[in-house]
């Protein structure tokens, strides 16, 4: 369990102009800190080599990774190797990763995958960026996946949904329209964070993401970054600047 912070409501940091060298400072801290409070952090999805790893990530997308990982069992007993992929049933793949949610879209983008695959990289999953872009179905945020956990390369940082809304709420994105904004935070992230850390404030971000600071009630008061956080408390606020103020009842005269 994360742990709390001395002093759950000290101050936060100001909201205003801040410079990049103090938002570096603060993320550095923010680094060490994540680092310290999730040391086995990790990727949620069950994998046991890179084409794996390529093809749960896919499934991904719109999918919860426990969902993923219920689901790959079979279907990685069922295709072992990228040329397997490429020359399965349409219908039979589908059938088997259907609960994971557009099930039609990611069963041509991994029998693509894997055709391309075999075609051009002698059914190894390649470790570049412009290489792993040229799959059908990867974009970065796959590539960064797999370059990063599989191999071990900080070529950019994952943004998935967990990561997009706490680098707005830690305001370590500047360039965002919103949490959705994915080019423009991975951008920011980038600038902000050092890139020996980028593969791991990944994990640490969508941990702490799910452990704490849930999209509509975030757990400030057992927030480890509370006190670097400027959105810390401030849903709480909003939650009581909504309710209404009981009023007296007035005794008859």
């Amino acid at each position: 369990m994360p742990t709390k912070t001395p002093s759950p409501k000290q101050r936060r940091p100001k909201t205003g102009r801040e410079s990049s060298t103090a938002r570096r400072a603060r993320a550095a801290e923010i680094v060490r800190r994540l680092r310290r409070e999730y040391p086995d952090a990790d990727c949620a999805l069950t994998h046991k080599s890179p084409l794996q790893l390529l093809v749960s990530t896919i499934l991904s997308a719109q999918c919860t990774d426990d969902r993923v990982n219920k689901v790959t069992p079979a279907l990685f007993k069922r295709y072992r190797t990228a040329a397997a992929y490429a020359k399965a049933d349409t219908a039979e793949l589908q059938g088997l990763i259907q609960s994971t949610g557009f099930f039609r879209n990611k069963a041509k983008s991994i029998m693509g995958a894997g055709r391309v695959l075999t075609e051009r990289f002698g059914g190894k999953v390649p470790d570049t960026m412009d290489e792993l872009l040229e799959l059908p179905g990867v974009a970065r945020k796959t590539a960064n996946v797999v370059l990063g956990t599989a191999f071990g390369k900080n070529e950019g940082v994952v943004v998935d949904t967990h990561i997009g809304r706490l680098a707005q709420r830690l305001r370590l994105t500047w360039r965002s329209r919103d949490d959705k904004d994915a080019v423009k935070i991975e951008r920011d992230l980038m600038e902000v964070l050092p890139r020996e850390e980028w593969t791991m404030m990944g994990h640490a971000l969508i941990w702490h993401g799910r452990r704490v600071c849930s999209a509509r009630k975030p757990n400030c008061d057992g927030c480890t970054l509370a006190d670097l956080c400027p959105s810390a408390f401030a849903m709480d606020s909003q939650v009581n600047a909504g309710k209404k103020t009981p009023q007296k009842k007035r005794r008859p005269r």
